[in-house]
């Protein structure tokens, strides 16, 4: 069993979860990373529900950065056996999205404005594929304020009629178990958020 498995509680329920897998409530969960995806796979498992997970992320720059991490994760999925679905890459798209906003502080309008262009994408995904939760990676980061992800992430499931999950997973030492999994899978670890304004 993997070390940061043994130190949280966790580890309880892990042969329950993987015996009963099929009978979980499935939940669309958006990733932005496999780093980030790790500890919020395990705790969406450890809640009963079964993630599908969902790599929309046309934030990302450049194109090259953007398929490293998306290999990743697939790698992970595959490793872990779970669902991994990707949204074709549309740089444009998020440039639109943003526009005005490009000069805005890391944590500013710009950033809000990426959460609801990825959770709509997200919550039209699972609408469309009869699932009926979905939910985000993203809280995982302590660069990230969670509150104003929960806030997009209910536009998004007001325009859909799909529920959004407020999982806070960088609580209970989450983004350290991540951080701490993805050392052990020998994941690569990105430097920056993921668009061209976070590199500043």
């Amino acid at each position: 069993m993997m070390n940061w498995l043994k130190k949280s509680n966790l580890h309880k329920n892990v042969n329950k979860i993987t015996i009963n897998k099929e009978a979980m409530k499935k939940i669309v969960l958006h990733a932005c990373c496999a780093p980030c995806a790790s500890y919020p796979i395990i705790k969406l498992q450890n809640d009963g529900y079964r993630p599908v997970v969902f790599f929309y992320n046309p934030n990302i720059y450049p194109f090259e950065e953007y398929k490293i991490r998306r290999d990743e994760l697939k790698k992970y999925c595959e490793k872990l056996n779970i669902e991994f679905f990707e949204e074709k890459y549309n740089e444009d798209i998020f440039k639109e999205a943003v526009y005005g906003f490009e000069n805005e502080p890391e944590k500013g309008r710009r950033c809000s404005v990426c959460f609801l262009l990825r959770l709509l994408k997200t919550a039209e995904f699972a609408r469309d594929n009869k699932i009926n939760y979905f939910t985000t990676t993203l809280s995982v980061s302590p660069h990230k304020v969670s509150e104003e992800i929960f806030k997009q992430g209910q536009i998004a499931a007001s325009k859909t009629g799909v529920e959004f999950l407020e999982y806070n997973f960088k609580k209970q030492n989450g983004f350290k178990i991540s951080r701490e999994i993805a050392r052990e899978n020998n994941m690569y670890a990105q430097k920056y958020c993921g668009c061209k304004y976070s590199m500043r």
